[in-house]
């Protein structure tokens, strides 16, 4: 049986709330809500998710301060529904991380819409447990032969560079820090040494940059940590 689509809403109003878990709950997703940063922190700590309805106005801890959270951490959708229309606060919500922004008042039908696209984007870039290709954007991995190509040309890297690549596409949207490839690709503990991180995945990102000319896979989050690209 398939996994359930459990989506967390995150909204301090309990119309509001109401409103988009029966929207969720018409989709035949399984909604759960939040009513302060503070409680989603809490389920977000607690399981993964499937997507997550945030509010930027929450009581307890923000929602800028959420998502700034959950993509250090996570790769799910992060939808904004807020009151705060104006333009400069829309760009930097999607410049934080979220994959839509949508201002209330809103169309249930657009809502919903929206819900579904973003599910059926994610769920084609998440590999399953026992994927044995890796592939985003042009980049290639190939667990079993341990080949990896960009823009169908044959990447030559270290064992290393190969073991933080393949922890890149294994959630192409999620943010990792230097302590999380660290304690991932050379199995100790981090102690802070930025040093040996930025070295291979300069050279990481040189080896791709010579294979595929015009091609920038990997992206620095300034203060956080790598992602790939989107």
């Amino acid at each position: 049986m398939d996994k359930p689509i459990s989506i967390l809403v995150a909204e301090d109003d309990s119309d509001i709330s109401r409103l988009l878990c029966s929207i969720i709950t018409k989709s035949g997703y399984l909604p759960q809500p939040a009513f302060s940063g503070t409680e989603a922190l809490l389920y977000l700590e607690q399981r993964q998710w499937s997507m997550v309805l945030l509010d930027l106005m929450l009581p307890g801890m923000t929602g800028e301060e959420l998502l700034n959270w959950i993509r250090v951490r996570g790769s799910m959708p992060v939808l904004i529904i807020s009151a705060k229309g104006e333009q400069q606060t829309k760009v930097s919500a999607l410049r934080g991380g979220a994959d839509d922004f949508i201002t209330k008042p809103f169309d249930i039908e657009e809502v919903s819409a929206r819900i579904d696209s973003h599910l059926r984007r994610f769920m084609q870039i998440i590999p399953s447990a026992s994927a044995r290709i890796l592939q985003y954007n042009g980049l290639v991995l190939d667990c079993d032969s341990k080949v990896v190509t960009a823009e169908g040309a044959e990447v030559a890297l270290t064992a290393r560079e190969y073991e933080i690549l393949q922890l890149l596409l294994s959630e192409p949207r999620k943010v990792f820090t230097k302590a999380n490839l660290y304690e991932s690709v050379w199995g100790e503990p981090y102690y802070g040494d930025d040093n040996t991180v930025n070295v291979h995945v300069s050279n990481l990102r040189g080896k791709l940059a010579k294979t595929a000319p015009g091609s920038d896979y990997i992206e620095t989050v300034w203060g956080m940590g790598y992602r790939l690209k989107s």
